[in-house]
């Protein structure tokens, strides 16, 4: 599994995919940043009379739907049908699911409609499409990655998916085979945009990788060694970020191969 995590982050600055974030108001320069700092392509386009031409040029989809309104989830479904049609695939970043019934809704219409390759969330979004009842505050999770172990496997078997799990520890399953990631720094969690951005990395590394799981575990290991190493020379929040895409520009593949295991 290192093996293939190092090959896929060289492929990804190698061939710098372009992808396609239909995001969150919130985060957006932050995506993009990370995304050029990290060897991708970002491209941010909402309008629906050009996804058509868009999205057949991309080599991945990532929806997020952090800042919802009826313009933007129109813009989702007619991005993922594209996608769909032009075999482009998609992530799936729930933000906030479980706090409102329309982001809930929202995101389980496009697990089923859309069919993502990968859900990437924190603890409390992923038992809130699981069907459980899960507390969360605001957009942010009051659940462990490794608390929602089954609750993941069972979103991954039931809409065929890869659900990668944020947390302490992120956890990445398909429902069969789950990979853990260690690593990473808590000054992650006060950052705006970095949740976010880590779903925007996982649509570049699902782009080149051999596979959707190889792709999201790609995406967290990258993010693990950035964060643990931006941890260390960063003052507070503001500073780590900075740090944080430097490290993503100058990311160490093997560092960050070494933190992934295989259950």
């Amino acid at each position: 599994m290192q093996k293939e995590v190092m090959e896929t982050l060289q492929a990804m600055r190698d061939k710098k995919p372009l992808v396609h974030c239909i995001t969150n108001l919130v985060v957006m320069q932050v995506n993009a940043n990370v995304l050029l700092a990290g060897g991708a392509s970002p491209l941010m386009a909402h309008a629906q009379e050009e996804l058509d031409d868009i999205v057949k040029i991309i080599n991945a989809l990532v929806l997020n739907i952090g800042t919802l309104d009826k313009h933007t989830i129109a813009s989702m479904n007619v991005a993922g049908d594209f996608a769909n049609k032009y075999k482009k695939p998609v992530v799936l970043d729930p933000v906030g699911a479980g706090a409102s019934r329309l982001r809930t809704e929202t995101a389980l219409s496009i697990l089923r409609t859309v069919k993502p390759c990968i859900v990437r969330g924190n603890g409390s979004e992923i038992m809130a499409l699981a069907g459980e009842l899960g507390e969360t505050k605001g957009v942010d999770s009051t659940k462990g990655s490794l608390e929602v172990m089954e609750q993941a496997k069972r979103l991954a078997l039931n809409f065929h998916t890869v659900v990668s799990v944020s947390g302490e520890t992120d956890m990445i399953t398909d429902g069969t085979k789950t990979a853990y990631v260690r690593g990473g720094n808590p000054l992650m969690t006060l950052v705006t945009g970095i949740g976010c951005s880590a779903t925007a990395m996982t649509g570049a590394c699902m782009a080149v990788a051999k596979s959707p799981f190889v792709g999201a575990v790609s995406a967290m290991a990258l993010f693990a060694s950035a964060g643990e190493k931006a941890g260390r020379k960063c003052q507070g929040p503001g500073s780590f970020l900075s740090y944080f895409i430097d490290e993503l520009y100058n990311a160490d593949y093997a560092d960050a191969a070494k933190r992934v295991t295989l259950n």
